[in-house]
C-alpha cells in the first residue's frame, strides 16, 4: 500500500524545526542590526535616548578621550573605546559672540575624586540635549536642533551662518 500524505507527527516535526531556524535567524539578525547601530557622533543623541533613561543619559570621556563611558541616571552602563580622541572640541553659541569654545566640565568619580573631562554630552529623558557644536576630524556636528535632524558642517563659520540665518527667520 502506497503512502500519499504526511502524518500529523511529520508535519509537527517540520513546524518545530522551522520555528527553531526562524528563532536563530531573528536573534542573529537583531544582533547584526545592533552592531550596525554603533555609537557615532552623528547618532549620539539617539544612542543615549535608546538607553531609556529615567532622568538623563551621558557620554563622558576622560583624560585623552581614548575611552568613554555611558552613564544612565548616574550609573555607568558601558564603556566605549576609540570613539573620540583629544582633538574633539565643543562650542556653545553666544548671541553676542557666536560660537565660543566651551569650558571643560567637572566630573567626580564614584570615590568622589575629580577627573579630567575631555568630552561630555548628555540628554534628558525627553530628548533635550546640550545645545552645542562638536568639532571632530574637520566636521562640525550641530547638536542644537530639537525638531530637525542633526546637521553636519564643514566649518565653524558655516555653522555660525546657519545659526544666524535661523535667528533672522525667527525674528521676521
Amino acid at each position: 500500500m502506497a503512502k500519499n500524505a504526511f502524518t500529523l507527527i511529520e508535519l509537527l516535526i517540520v513546524i518545530v524545526i522551522m520555528g527553531v531556524i526562524y528563532t536563530l535567524a531573528i536573534s542573529n539578525f537583531s544582533q547584526l542590526s545592533q552592531d550596525t547601530h554603533s555609537l557615532r557622533l552623528d547618532n549620539l543623541k539617539e544612542y543615549l535616548l535608546a538607553q531609556k533613561p529615567q532622568h538623563e543619559a551621558k557620554l563622558i570621556c576622560l583624560d585623552d578621550c581614548s575611552s568613554c563611558d555611558v552613564y544612565v541616571d548616574g550609573n555607568k552602563t558601558q564603556s566605549i573605546d576609540g570613539l573620540l580622541d583629544e582633538s574633539v572640541k565643543v562650542y556653545r553659541y553666544e548671541q553676542s559672540y557666536g560660537y565660543v569654545q566651551k569650558k571643560e566640565e567637572v566630573f567626580f568619580n564614584k570615590d568622589g575624586i575629580e577627573e579630567n573631562v575631555c568630552f561630555l554630552y548628555g540628554v534628558d529623558k525627553s530628548g533635550v540635549g546640550e545645545q552645542v557644536l562638536i568639532e571632530f576630524k574637520n566636521r562640525y556636528y550641530d547638536m542644537s536642533n530639537y525638531f530637525e535632524p542633526l546637521k553636519v558642517y564643514k566649518s565653524v563659520q558655516e555653522a555660525q551662518e546657519a545659526k544666524e540665518e535661523l535667528a533672522n527667520e525667527v525674528l521676521q
